[in-house]
């Protein structure tokens, strides 16, 4: 997956569209991420006890990577990831400034 934990994004699709935010969580294998503060749904908590109230959490739902675009750390713009071999390891690369990203 191109997308990691810690990168900036801008989501492409749906409610929230052309906002910015950070990736939290990565689901590699249901090609899904989540973004810090964006997609929200709203999770209804029942009582554990007699005399609690129930609650109502917002919380981040995970969004597919398809729907977001990378923003590159140097440049400040929407990118496609390409990949440069450097010294026996694998680094992703802007495409459009030419620098590595991790």
């Amino acid at each position: 997956m191109k997308i990691k934990v810690n990168d900036q994004v801008k989501i492409l699709k749906g409610k929230d569209r052309n906002k910015t935010g950070k990736v939290t969580q990565v689901f590699s294998a249901e090609n899904r991420v989540v973004v810090e503060g964006l997609n929200l749904m709203k999770k209804h908590l029942r009582t554990r006890k007699q005399n609690e109230k129930g609650q109502i959490i917002e919380l981040a739902a995970p969004l597919r990577a398809e729907n977001v675009m990378l923003v590159c750390p140097k440049c400040g713009k929407t990118i496609r990831v390409g990949y440069k071999e450097e010294t026996g390891s694998k680094k992703r690369v802007c495409r459009l400034c030419k620098e590595i990203i991790d």
